[in-house]
């Protein structure tokens, strides 16, 4: 093959066929590898679906070596659940050993250094002032109906005295605790301030051997089933147990504990009066392993058949106050995701948008959009976090997967949902006459 002069430029024939033929091979190889991976995950072999998806998402192909400590960080190492009513058609213990084994050879899954977070520290030791300030309380509890059992700690304040306080619901990440999402978020701290009662639903390695949230599969995005009863019984159980106010009652989370917290809004928006999605999907960005692997990678699109009918008793329903944290340097869930938050909460209705651009004094800037209704309300609060990857922003170093440098997720939260108390309550969902 010849250079051909083309308007100036030297055109090399030879080399644009193999770049158009290596272009189709690589095509050719990625659908065999997605074929490969469904037989796979249809096969109950999920260390190799998941590998082989790992390995896909990162751009590798079957001609290509992969290499594995080249995989990037994450605190969502995804795998199937195992169906607590249900007896299990695999053993869950080579999930959990694979998932272990990238962990140490990457060792990047907990304290990554690189991950748009130059010199992200390893948490400090936890101690008791940043779980439990001075008079508080941090208890455990536990939660059963006919979907399984979860355990959650919950936080008193030394302030409660009996009196209707605000109640907020925390689902942390994958790899992650009660705990430590608590001395991460600072929120025990926060609500010591606030005077509210914060609870901390757990995901046992039993039903995910990462302890992520199972926010991917279409069992859990219904209501009434699955996982989302399983939070909204520990809602309702706090609601039963303590006096809280009916219309302050919300529900946040980070990465794997956020798209689960979209889910919640989508299927008990009668029960939440506002929800905080921290590095998250939306609810309906995936509905089996393979597409949560896309979806996170490449910000999947929404299935409306999943995200339309998570809660269809319930009708059509005002769009849910919802505020979004995500960092445009997330490389684990991908930045777009938050967009597909917020457009699944606009709809139809007629919004207004302003734009602010702030700066933390030597940390990240960032760029908060607020979207009003035809009402002028600011119903919706997406914060970009320019510089930042998949932590929680403004959090403690107590805690993992945190970036000190971000604006205070934790505060502006906060600030969100004291302004969203629930315009009316649905009186089943206030008295807990549903999913107990």
């Amino acid at each position: 093959m010849t250079k051909k002069q083309i308007g100036g430029t030297n055109f090399d024939a030879g080399n644009t066929f193999r770049v158009r033929y290596q272009a189709k091979r690589k095509a050719f190889d990625m659908n065999d590898m997605m074929l490969e991976a469904t037989r796979l995950t249809r096969a109950n072999q999920l260390v190799q679906a998941t590998a082989l998806i790992q390995r896909m998402l990162r751009g590798e192909t079957d001609s290509e070596v992969a290499h594995f400590g080249d995989s990037p960080p994450t605190i969502d190492g995804l795998a199937e659940t195992i169906d607590e009513a249900k007896p299990s058609h695999f053993n869950a213990r080579p999930c959990a050993d694979y998932f272990r084994l990238l962990d140490d050879q990457t060792n990047r899954f907990k304290y990554p250094s690189t991950h748009g977070l130059q010199g992200w520290p390893r948490p400090a030791p936890l101690s008791t002032p940043d779980l439990v300030p001075d008079g508080g309380k941090f208890i455990e509890e536990i939660y059963t109906n006919s979907a399984g059992s979860r355990a959650y700690k919950l936080y008193i304040p030394s302030g409660y005295h009996g009196q209707a306080v605000p109640l907020i619901v925390m689902l942390h990440g994958g790899t992650q605790t009660p705990d430590d999402f608590a001395a991460g978020t600072r929120m025990n701290v926060i609500a010591e301030q606030e005077t509210c009662l914060i609870v901390y639903p757990a995901q046992p390695s039993r039903a995910n051997p990462a302890r992520c949230w199972n926010w991917f599969r279409p069992d859990d995005q219904r209501r009434d089933g699955g996982e989302p009863s399983l939070i909204a019984g520990i809602t309702r159980q706090v609601m039963h147990d303590y006096s809280v106010d009916p219309r302050r009652v919300y529900v946040g989370g980070l990465s794997a504990g956020a798209a689960a917290t979209a889910v919640m809004g989508a299927t008990y928006p009668d029960l939440y009066a506002a929800i905080a999605v921290h590095s998250g999907l939306a609810c309906g960005a995936a509905d089996d392993l393979i597409s949560a692997f896309a979806a996170m990678r490449h910000g999947g699109s929404l299935n409306p058949s999943t995200s339309d009918n998570a809660s269809p008793v319930l009708g059509e329903r005002p769009p849910l106050p919802t505020i979004v944290f995500h960092g445009d340097r997330d490389t684990i869930v991908h930045p777009r995701n938050a967009d597909h938050v917020i457009a699944h909460s606009k709809r139809a209705t007629n919004w207004r948008t302003k734009v602010d651009r702030g700066q933390v004094p030597g940390g990240h800037a960032y760029t908060c959009t607020i979207h009003t209704d035809a009402d002028g309300e600011a119903i919706l609060e997406q914060w970009c976090i320019h510089g930042a990857g998949h932590a929680w922003s403004g959090g403690s170093p107590a805690g993992s997967y945190t970036d000190p440098r971000g604006p205070d997720a934790a505060k502006e939260m906060l600030r969100f949902f004291r302004d969203h108390p629930a315009v009316a309550r649905d009186s089943k969902a206030a008295n807990g006459e549903s999913s107990r």
